[in-house]
């Protein structure tokens, strides 16, 4: 079974995004799709900095979905204890998945500017998606949805990536340059496939 952790963050001093939405479209593509019954999304919301560690100890994911902001400098923005924004330092991050970089074989910051932030995550994860400037929600939600979707249907990481910007064209938005794929050192991302064991039936 691949584990799909998908935390979500919108502070109260931040525009509103399309979270509920974007989720929404995740399950549905994944319901849809061939290996479904492989995947399984677990959901959290409102996202603390201080929840970060607890919530990749609980879940265990292979593939860790961040949707939320982020900072000028491309820091994901997370929720402090009144819930405002509280950036994340882009080093500790990359530190946290470097530690926790067991099962993981690959982590999507779905915010803006989150490009210089991938690769530093891609230090030790063998993909990650990043942004190279602004997205707007609906190219964020179609990225999304159609990435999940070929990962599904037993699409290599690359496929499922240049569905995903695809899926942004095919929507008529501009965005479908925005996103990056950073592979680690000496990971191929059209190796890299994604698939677990479905459950068995009960007799």
């Amino acid at each position: 079974m691949i584990r799909i952790l998908f935390l979500a963050a919108n502070p109260a001093d931040t525009s509103a995004l399309r979270l509920g939405e974007e989720a929404r479209a995740i399950r549905e593509r994944l319901r849809a799709a061939q290996h479904r019954d492989q995947f399984a999304v677990e959901q959290e919301w409102a996202v603390r900095v201080g929840d970060l560690q607890a919530h990749l100890l609980r879940h265990q994911p292979h593939v860790v979905h961040f949707s939320g902001h982020s900072s000028a400098c491309g820091q994901l923005v997370l929720e402090d204890s009144t819930g405002r924004s509280q950036p994340v330092p882009a080093d500790a991050l990359g530190q946290l998945f470097a530690t926790l970089k067991d099962e993981i074989r690959c982590v999507v910051l779905n915010a803006c500017f989150t490009e210089t932030q991938a690769r530093g995550i891609a230090a030790s994860i063998d993909c990650v998606v990043g942004m190279s400037r602004a997205i707007r929600d609906d190219s964020a939600v179609a990225f999304a949805a159609s990435f999940y979707q070929a990962l599904a249907f037993g699409r290599s990481v690359q496929t499922a990536f240049e569905l995903g910007c695809g899926e942004i064209g095919l929507a008529g938005l501009a965005d479908h340059d925005v996103p990056r794929l950073v592979p680690a050192d000496g990971i191929d991302p059209a190796s890299v496939y994604l698939r677990g064991v479905a459950p068995e039936s009960p007799p």
